[in-house]
């Protein structure tokens, strides 16, 4: 196998109120909200499902240039390390969007820069 779409991040002035009108559009449900003020949003049955939820996190201001968002991958039939290692060989690079280092996943680019998370949780393949 290989990693599955689990996340959608999305940078977002107003994360609850963004949140509220994409669980309206897609029928989704608030999943749970963050210290930081982020939100997640997913269909009735959680997170893990075959769709991905959306996660939408607080930005004080706009970097020009800077994606909107991101896409969280999770490994489907081994660890987060042979995960990590797997995407490095095939192209991926490590990137820093200021983590701190204490994060339970990693940043990664595609080869066109695109920056991307590898989280810990494995998931079932679909």
């Amino acid at each position: 196998m290989a990693c599955r779409l689990s996340e959608i991040v999305v940078d977002s002035r107003d994360p609850e109120a963004l949140a509220a009108w994409w669980a309206e559009v897609l029928g989704y449900r608030v999943l749970g909200r963050d210290d930081d003020g982020a939100v997640e949003i997913g269909p009735e049955a959680g997170s893990g499902g075959a769709a991905p939820t959306l996660v939408f996190t607080p930005v004080d201001h706009w970097e020009p240039g800077k994606p909107r968002l991101h896409l969280d991958v999770n490994a489907t039939d081994r660890d987060q390390d042979a995960e990590l290692a797997r995407l490095l060989d095939l192209g991926a690079t490590r990137a820093d969007v200021g983590q701190t280092g204490e994060e339970s996943w990693h940043v990664l680019a595609d080869p066109e820069g695109n920056p991307f998370c590898l989280l810990r949780r494995r998931l079932d393949p679909l």
